[in-house]
């Protein structure tokens, strides 16, 4: 066995005690205090400099190699989701309605870890480690702010790094994708305003309901038809409210989605052919349309060298493991925000074991995941770090 993965399976008690406490005690974004008043604590007694409030409840600890030389920021994210649990578990969520259905628990988890490892081994590193433990990663925007607050500055990094576990695959694989990595995504909220009636008098109301079944049908056909068939794309409406009674047309209609795309000039098409055919049959049927594009987050394109070089720690660690390196999604990440002009790279970490029922989908009420994936996530993301800032890569 590897000796930095030695370390990380001799911490997997602290790591494990950690996850699980997060997972009992789940805060939503912009709400993590207690969360990240034990990261601080934490941090703290490795003797790191740390700060917080970052973003209201971020925190960022510095790790000082021996020497001068690269900044390597890695991120973390804390914030659990809207979603009450289902799985049973003896360490099951204690907040009603609220819940870590995305793994983010053992990404916190796993970034204390990596601060142990990092901290013993600081004496033979060169440069430095900017360890970011971020809010709000679930739709609200909480990169971005902290970009907004400063967290690449003072010092800027040379290379951003993050991780997911991620139950589609098993234990044992991992997926690092040189170039796009997870899509560019926005959310839009589509407002029909017409004139409400009675069901029976319908030539004396404008319809918004009727307006916005030919609306969906419409944008349904956007990546069929303005998207070049070689290039992935999704125009997504996911919920429509319009209406109370069945004998009353409502006055209003509103319609909400995504688009997702990795290239920048497809994700502008389906920005603009959102609008032309939005206010186009807004025309057509004598409605107002408003149209608001919502929570975007670039997409995450992996440097492809810095890809190669953490697929080399991958092999090195587990000559064994199954790499994949072509993997993409098209769910969005706002760790994109870190990584807009340094090179990163984001990686998946299979954490499934369906043999023990752990393999529920993230964002799932019954989502859990195999925590032996925690010390080799932990091992990895330490691997990475000391690969761009030791010698010998160890």
């Amino acid at each position: 066995m590897d000796p930095l993965e030695h370390a990380a399976q001799e911490l997997f008690p602290y790591t494990q005690a950690l996850r699980r406490d997060f997972h009992q005690h789940p805060e939503l974004g912009f709400q993590e205090y207690r969360t990240a008043g034990i990261v601080a604590r934490e941090l703290r007694a490795l003797g790191l400099e740390v700060h917080t409030g970052i973003a209201e409840t971020g925190v960022v600890a510095l790790i000082e190699g021996a020497s001068d030389g690269p900044t390597v920021l890695a991120r973390f994210d804390m914030d659990a989701l809207p979603i009450h649990e289902e799985t049973g578990a003896a360490y099951a969520s204690q907040t009603p309605g609220v819940m870590h259905a995305c793994g983010h628990d053992g990404h916190t988890a796993i970034g204390l870890t990596v601060a142990r490892l990092l901290a013993e081994r600081a004496p033979h590193m060169r440069g430095r480690v900017k360890l970011v433990f971020q809010p709000a990663e679930e739709g609200l925007g909480g990169a971005q702010r902290m970009v907004q607050e400063g967290v690449l500055d003072d010092p800027r990094p040379d290379y951003a790094l993050a991780l997911h576990l991620w139950n589609g695959w098993p234990v044992g694989r991992v997926g690092v994708t040189e170039g796009p990595a997870m899509a560019a995504a926005e959310m839009f909220h589509i407002t029909l305003t017409g004139k409400g009636g009675h069901a029976a008098i319908p030539h004396a109301a404008v319809d918004p309901v009727v307006a916005a079944g030919h609306l969906i049908t419409a944008l349904h056909t956007v990546v069929s038809r303005d998207v070049p068939p070689d290039q992935p794309a999704v125009l997504t409406v996911a919920a429509v409210q319009a209406g109370q009674a069945p004998n009353v047309i409502p006055e209003r209609a509103v319609l909400q989605g995504t688009i997702r795309a990795f290239d920048a000039d497809v994700f502008a098409t389906l920005q603009q052919r959102l609008e032309d055919i939005t206010y186009g049959i807004a025309r057509a049927f004598r409605l107002q349309a408003e149209v608001e594009h919502r929570d975007y987050s670039p997409a995450v394109v992996n440097d492809p060298d810095l890809a190669r070089r953490v697929q080399g720690v991958v092999r090195r660690l587990w000559p064994e493991a199954e790499v994949v390196t072509d993997y993409r999604t098209m769910g969005s990440e706002d760790m994109s925000w870190m990584m807009q002009d340094i090179p990163g790279c984001y990686f998946f970490v299979g954490s499934a074991d369906p043999t023990r029922g752990l393999d529920a989908p993230h964002h799932h009420p019954r989502f859990d995941f195999d925590e032996a994936a925690l010390p080799k996530a932990a091992a990895l993301m330490a691997g990475a770090i000391l690969d761009l800032l030791t010698e010998d890569g160890a």
